[in-house]
């Protein structure tokens, strides 16, 4: 298997509570609610970059294409990361996401690897690392 992934998909509860959250709150570009016309397919593409997109998709509906149970969500099992270019930046991220009505997990400060950080969790608790790495270049 080649390291790639395309698609990442997120559970949420409520499909339209998280495309406004994502699209009015944080400014990031979708067309919104698509494939509500098929059972168990109403979803949300975001486009990030180099063609990985990030699926919001109902939990309920996630859970039955996979076949398993729909369980309890539990934000510390991942976080979806977001590198900036400036410790400002992540200021900037952090605040915009509070103003959203995220929840601010960690409030943005000096890491003890030599970055700068903060997390939140949107509204279905997944959690965001917003972050500026100074060993890492970023591709505009």
């Amino acid at each position: 298997m080649k390291p790639y992934i395309s698609v990442i998909t997120i559970g949420v509860d409520d499909l339209e509570r998280s495309l406004i959250f994502y699209r009015d709150g944080l400014g990031i570009q979708t067309e919104g609610i698509i494939g509500e016309e098929f059972e168990h397919g109403a979803v949300v593409f975001i486009d990030l970059q180099s063609g990985v997109k990030l699926a919001l998709w109902h939990r309920k509906d996630l859970a039955h294409e996979a076949g398993l149970p729909l369980g309890q969500p539990n934000p510390t099992e991942f976080t979806l990361g977001h590198n900036v270019a400036s410790k400002e930046e992540v200021d900037e991220v952090m605040e915009q996401a509070r103003l959203a009505g995220a929840h601010i997990a960690t409030p943005a400060q000096e890491a003890f690897w030599g970055g700068y950080s903060g997390q939140f969790q949107d509204p279905d608790g997944h959690l965001w690392e917003i972050v500026w790495n100074p060993a890492w270049e970023l591709e505009e």
